[in-house]
């Protein structure tokens, strides 16, 4: 990154295509405006991968031109939303073209507003990567030097502290945008910047990083706030690792259906094709695999079948979670075009040299693809928790009691409170599967606002949810490998439970081992369950190692591929690519 000067004596940079992150040896990946996955933005929030805008001439040329229009406009006394206006329900309040720069810096104090906890430097980072990408599209009027200062914010890790609480993705996510677009100016004092491991007022960082403050022009500071990257941001993340969230779910279902001795034939390809759902024949493909592959039957496995057909929650898997996964595809392709998408207003045509004053800041498909996540996420929960209910009752899995590890005990209460701390989060699941969007304020902001989103609230609520899910999954597991263990003492007088797996589902059990760091015995189970194991710190090691991609995610890795190549989910469409009909008068 070289410093410059631009014409008002400003510094300005020219981003190189080298990495010049302070991250270490993380990947470095160029920016144009378009085809960002949710991969990519996964691996920028998280450091792993570092961002420069693409060395493009046509590219430095349309950003140019569209923030030609805005001035042309602003000396030509245009009215302009925002720029040459008040603001929301003061739009009427008609600004005089001498104080359009003095509007777009107040814009960033009025909105320094924002409540709660701090979020997850992960959402800021993605949201920071997504503004810049947005505004790159040279749609927003804005010069390059603003989209610079984004990206260099990413690369030396530079995140402004942002509240969870501020904004109803109406106008956008004004509110928590706002607190980026006070770290690019480079000397506002109502904002914090953690950086190196400090926490550091907006001056003094931008002092450290040897930029000069910058001013914000006509339209700018407009264009830094006004748009759902926020909400886009926090829904990135959340559909990510929900995605392995789901494959987890397989993984952890097909354990304890070998656990509980399940009959295949309800997987069968035959059944599927005579109900052809998309996500259903998925679901029971992966199944077949997870279930079937390269396992040797047990030959007394069949005396232990007590019913002609299994109950529902084995039976009808497919048809359970087929839906789910239909719906968890079209959440991610709702986010992926989203975040792809121009979301401020004005936009700016350069090639028509005219703006359009429009809604696109709306964030009600991130809101309802939200909602709909959150509700996914506890059905998942739910029919999970119907596993393991079976597995603990005798009368129904024919295990031990609570999944005991040693009978000869009689205090031994087995896993009695495991699954009570997870009853505990289950219902807390599906409470949070319900809507948000419905209920937004039709009074706000001077009932200019009287339609709105709530993406961001609902972003944020999709993102607690994966936590919970995350500590859900990790109590499963547990009961998994335990079901596991005291089945292949029953059927083959010995206690490693792989025997009853397959090549796909064994690395499951593996992970589970290798995270806690338990030998598998012949002679023992997984838990003996007589105070021998603190289960609350395997609770957490295997949370840790979920939430950072280890061992148990590698675990259902076939699972996750599978899910991306079926559904081409790896595709990244340009934002905009459908075919317009034309307009009929």
């Amino acid at each position: 990154m070289m410093a410059g000067q631009d014409a008002g004596g400003q510094n300005t940079y020219t981003m190189s295509c080298k990495n010049t992150n302070t991250l270490g040896a993380a990947a470095s990946q160029e920016l144009a405006g378009q085809g960002l996955s949710l991969d990519m933005v996964a691996a920028v929030a998280a450091g792993d991968t570092s961002v420069v805008m693409a060395d493009d001439a046509a590219l430095a040329l349309r950003l140019a031109e569209s923030h030609e229009v805005v001035s042309n406009a602003v000396e030509r006394g245009d009215a302009i939303y925002g720029v040459t206006t008040g603001f929301g329900g003061m739009a009427n309040e008609a600004i005089p073209c001498s104080l359009a720069i003095d509007l777009q810096n107040n814009l960033l104090n009025f909105l320094a507003c924002g409540a709660g906890e701090p979020l997850d430097r992960r959402h800021v980072r993605a949201a920071i990567l997504l503004r810049a990408n947005v505004l790159l599209q040279g749609y927003s009027g804005v010069r390059q030097v603003v989209i610079e200062r984004l990206l260099r914010l990413l690369q030396v890790d530079a995140i402004p502290v942002v509240r969870s609480l501020g904004s109803i993705g109406a106008s956008g996510d004004l509110v928590p945008l706002a607190a980026i677009a006070r770290a690019v100016v480079g000397n506002h004092k109502y904002v914090e910047i953690e950086m190196d491991g400090e926490l550091l007022a907006g001056e003094q960082a931008a002092q450290r990083l040897g930029l000069s403050p910058i001013e914000l022009l006509p339209k700018e500071g407009l264009a830094l706030v006004n748009g759902t990257s926020f909400s886009a941001a926090i829904a990135a993340n959340a559909v990510f690792e929900s995605k392995r969230l789901m494959a987890l779910t397989f993984g952890v279902q097909s354990l304890m259906l070998r656990a509980l001795l399940a009959q295949e034939d309800p997987f069968q390809s035959f059944v599927h094709q005579r109900k052809p759902h998309t996500g259903q024949v998925w679901s029971a493909k992966m199944m077949r695999q997870l279930l079937g592959r390269g396992r040797k039957p047990v030959e007394s496995e069949r005396e232990f079948a007590s019913q002609v057909q299994d109950r529902y929650s084995l039976r009808c898997l497919p048809q359970y979670m087929g839906p789910i996964v239909d719906g968890m595809v079209r959440i991610h392709r709702v986010v992926q075009t989203e975040m792809n998408s121009v979301s401020d207003n004005p936009l700016v045509d350069p090639d028509a040299d005219r703006m359009y004053q429009s809604g696109n800041f709306l964030g009600q498909y991130v809101a309802m693809a939200m909602d709909d996540l959150r509700r996914l996420m506890g059905l998942m929960a739910k029919h999970i928790d119907v596993q393991i209910a079976t597995l603990v009752t005798s009368e129904f899995s024919g295990l031990p009691p609570s999944l005991r590890g040693n009978e000869k005990l009689p205090y031994n209460m087995g896993m009695k409170g495991l699954q009570i701390a997870g009853n505990s989060i289950m219902p807390m699941l599906t409470y949070h599967g319900n809507s948000l969007v419905d209920h937004f304020p039709t009074h706000a902001e001077q009932f200019n606002q009287n339609i709105n989103g709530l993406s961001f609230g609902a972003a944020n609520l999709a993102w607690t949810s994966v936590g919970l899910f995350q500590q859900y999954l990790a109590i499963s597991l547990l009961f998994a490998v335990q079901a596991l263990d005291l089945r292949a003492r029953q059927l083959c007088d010995h206690y490693d439970g792989r025997v009853l797996l397959g090549t796909s589902a064994e690395p499951v059990y593996n992970a589970v081992c290798q995270v806690l760091d338990v030998e598998v015995s012949a002679s023992s189970p997984f838990l003996l369950n007589d105070s021998d194991r603190w289960l609350e710190r395997d609770i957490q090691s295997l949370v840790d190692d979920i939430k950072s991609g280890g061992l148990v995610i590698e675990s259902i890795q076939p699972v996750l591929q599978s899910l991306e190549d079926d559904f081409r989910l790896a595709e990244v469409s340009d934002a905009g690519d459908v075919a317009e009909t034309s307009d009929v008068e």
